[in-house]
């Protein structure tokens, strides 16, 4: 029988040393993870919907199913825009996050180029809320109950009393009457011809 000398694991220590080194030092000085990501902080369960525009166009994609009190990211990577759009369920309680930016969608897993004539093209026409990144790298939204979310009675600086309904500003134009204005960085949404209403 041959003994094994008590210097091999330090042979094997010395060899390992600098390839730890090597990779600890690659892994530190990889970049930070950019990415788009939503937590959700409800107790329910939430079905997640997310409009962008990207070199090529509009697009929407759902669903992702989120768990209470967890978080996913949506898309990997450099954010390519500013603004960013969710639709949210409340699988659990019912109810939904939404927005005045209509752009498609459907009741299963979709990807979907354009935001026009979606009725037409056989989706639903769904209302997303915005989401101004700032232009940063990587952006998370936090979805919250809505006995967490700030008063509905919002101030404008410099103004007195209350944003007004539909977050217009009283005794300011906020737009066409019974009109609504588009969502920043999306295209105008037409007004269907009077007298025929949906």
């Amino acid at each position: 029988m041959i003994a094994e000398s008590p210097r091999f694991p330090l042979r094997l220590l010395a060899r390992l040393v600098p390839v730890l080194a090597i990779a600890l030092l690659c892994l530190w000085a990889s970049p930070a993870a950019a990415d788009f990501r939503l937590c959700n902080n409800t107790s329910s369960r939430v079905g997640i919907a997310l409009g962008y525009k990207d070199a090529e166009g509009w697009t929407t994609e759902g669903w992702w199913n989120i768990s209470s009190r967890s978080c996913e990211t949506l898309l990997r990577g450099t954010l390519v825009a500013r603004y960013y759009y969710i639709y949210a369920i409340d699988y659990d309680r019912g109810g939904e996050w939404s927005g005045q930016a209509f752009m498609c969608s459907r009741d299963k897993e979709f990807t979907i180029r354009g935001t026009e004539d979606c009725l037409a093209r056989g989706y639903d026409r769904t209302g997303y809320f915005e989401v101004d990144t700032g232009e940063q790298r990587a952006w998370t939204v936090q979805l919250t109950d809505a006995n967490e979310q700030p008063s509905q009675q919002q101030r404008v600086p410099g103004m007195p009393g209350p944003v007004g309904p539909g977050g217009g500003v009283p005794g300011l134009p906020n737009g066409p009457p019974g009109g609504t204005p588009p969502a920043p960085g999306l295209p105008p949404v037409p007004s269907p011809p009077s007298g025929n209403k949906p």
